[in-house]
């Protein structure tokens, strides 16, 4: 699941495996939704494989 969230300038990017609840998430600017999301994958496919 992919959730993104505006603040002014900024936008937070959350993902979250939902099979095991484990999230991870970027913050970046509103610019930049395609890399946020592609970071935040990147991250939650770490947090994953540490398992």
């Amino acid at each position: 699941m992919v959730e993104l969230t505006r603040n002014g300038a900024y936008l937070k990017c959350s993902v979250v495996h939902v099979a095991t609840g484990i999230e991870a998430s970027a913050i970046g600017p509103v610019t930049e939704r395609t890399g946020l999301e592609r970071i935040a994958i990147a991250k939650l496919k770490r947090a994953l494989a540490s398992r």
